[in-house]
């Protein structure tokens, strides 16, 4: 068998195991921080910080693009910051330094990691209890600590790092799907629009 092949059928197969009923939780969550002008975070290492990014990128346009869309930001996308605070407290704190300041009550972390095992998710995830956060984690390989701390997990049962990263962008293209559907149906129900955040 080819790499093309076993490639495909790997991470084909890793998503038919997926637990559909978590993904409808975090769509339906998803869709109640949009009509609470609440915000969503999002961070992750390495490639994850890369698919973090580009999550936060869709979610600010793609799911709405004529209107207001999602209020999101991506933890590792100011690199000013992230250096900053590595180098001042410590690289394990440098998501949750960022939500020590900038998080409410309601708000929604969401952590990307191939083996939910990085010291800056789990501390990232402490934090989000400590600020009365809704957290949810994708994770891959036996899904580490991250899938034992996070309010709700998304487990890829895949032992290959490329696979679970690849698992992180299409759950948040189908999230961006799901969340565009809801949005117009919405807005075409009512013809109402969120207030934007307090």
């Amino acid at each position: 068998m080819s790499i093309f092949q076993q490639y495909t059928q790997q991470l084909s197969d890793a998503l038919q195991n997926l637990d559909q009923t978590t993904f409808d939780h975090l769509a339906e969550q998803l869709f109640d921080l949009w009509l609470a002008r609440k915000r969503l975070f999002i961070c992750g290492n390495g490639g994850s910080a890369g698919n973090a990014i580009h999550i936060a990128n869709d979610f600010t346009y793609g799911i709405n693009p004529n209107g207001l869309a999602l209020d999101v930001e991506a933890l590792p996308a100011n690199s000013a910051v992230m250096t900053c605070l590595a180098n001042d407290i410590g690289y394990q704190n440098v998501f949750a330094h960022q939500l020590k300041v900038k998080a409410q009550t309601g708000d929604v972390l969401l952590v990307l990691s191939g083996s939910g095992n990085s010291a800056n998710i789990i501390q990232a995830l402490q934090q989000a209890k400590l600020c009365g956060m809704t957290s949810y984690a994708i994770v891959g390989f036996d899904g580490g600590k991250a899938a034992k701390m996070a309010d709700h997990v998304i487990h890829a049962n895949v032992q290959d790092m490329q696979i679970s990263e690849d698992i992180q962008v299409i759950i948040g293209h189908m999230l961006m799907k799901s969340l565009y559907q809801a949005i117009s149906q919405y807005q075409q129900d009512t013809l109402d629009f969120p207030s934007v955040r307090a």
